[in-house]
């Protein structure tokens, strides 16, 4: 894959955000999915890939766009295989929340894993605890590992876990512990990269969320030079089902990076649609004009690049209710 097409797959994720931004606050997540969606889909006509959709809004008989097995790109350019989320947090958006975003990552064809959208068990860290820690551990010991390897003691120790009631163990566990934690409200992608991310002080990300996320997040975790493993928690015999549809044989087993997004390069990048972790939200400038922050980063590289934008766009007014203090509440 070559660097210039880091910078047409960025276009595509601008795209997606500006059109769900339109939608930040009007209790209609349906919508604003499919205005990300279409954005992405009509963009993706322009980058030079023959890429196929390995992750995306469903499978072809759910998903009329983005589906499971979609051909996206010109066709010029490398094949590659595509996981996209073009919105990752509809709620967020609807309600006007936090950690809303549009996410593509993209490797060469047949590394990405295809993830059913079942949860995922996962332990995300960044560089310096990478390929020391296990997901099979009790949660004391993936502490004691941590705390060595980083010459923290627990109580300096941050742990970031997604705020659901199904994480109540695991938040008490740690709170036993004595360690840290950051309870994240939306965002399961932001969460696991953020464990990574060169002047954050999270250490851990611990918990469940979703498949096709924890390979996005993967993504981005590769190019940082961190970490996640994760083990896939099917609900019945459907489900396992599922997995086994999807080409995944043992689907209890313990997944690695190579597991989910190969051993060749990738390219990660995310537009902020409402302001998060690490990216602000799409800021609307008048009537024509809009900004947006952007992370494109490259595995080969290991380059993270910010990108600020400013769009003009014409005959294109902001629907009323929607301002720009919704759009940059935490900017």
């Amino acid at each position: 894959m070559e660097r210039e097409l880091a910078l047409e797959i960025v276009r595509v994720t601008e795209m997606g955000a500006l059109a769900s931004a339109r939608w930040i606050g009007r209790g209609d997540k349906n919508a604003a999915d499919d205005a990300a969606t279409t954005a992405i889909r009509s963009m993706f006509d322009s980058v030079s890939i023959d890429g196929t959709v390995v992750i995306g809004e469903g499978e072809m008989d759910d998903a009329p766009m983005l589906y499971i097995g979609e051909r996206v790109g010109n066709g010029s350019g490398p094949s590659v295989d595509v996981a996209v989320d073009p919105l990752e947090g509809t709620e967020v958006v609807a309600c006007g929340l936090h950690n809303a975003q549009s996410v593509i990552a993209i490797a060469n064809k047949g590394s990405l894993l295809h993830a059913p959208d079942i949860y995922m068990e996962k332990l995300a860290c960044g560089p310096e605890l990478a390929g020391k820690l296990n997901i099979e551990d009790p949660v004391e010991i993936t502490l004691q590992k941590a705390s060595l390897h980083t010459g923290k003691a627990f109580s300096e120790l941050t742990v970031m876990v997604l705020d659901r009631k199904r994480h109540e163990k695991l938040i008490a566990s740690l709170r036993e512990a004595g360690v840290r934690i950051q309870l994240l409200g939306h965002g399961d992608v932001a969460g696991a990269i953020a464990a990574a991310l060169p002047d954050s002080d999270v250490d851990l990300y611990m918990g469940s969320g979703g498949a096709p996320e924890g390979v996005l997040a993967a993504a981005a975790l590769k190019c940082l030079g961190g970490e996640i493993q994760g083990k896939l928690l099917p609900e019945g015999p459907f489900e396992m089902q599922r997995c086994l549809r999807m080409g995944i044989a043992n689907p209890t087993r313990v997944l690695y990076m190579e597991d989910m997004v190969g051993t060749g390069d990738v390219i990660f990048a995310a537009t902020g649609v409402t302001s998060g972790e690490f990216l602000s939200g799409v800021r609307f400038i008048g009537k024509e004009r809009a900004e947006t922050h952007s992370v494109i980063m490259r595995a080969q590289s290991r380059t993270i690049r910010y990108i600020r934008s400013i769009h003009y766009l014409p005959g294109k007014e902001i629907p009323d209710g929607i301002t720009n203090r919704q759009n940059v509440a935490s900017m």
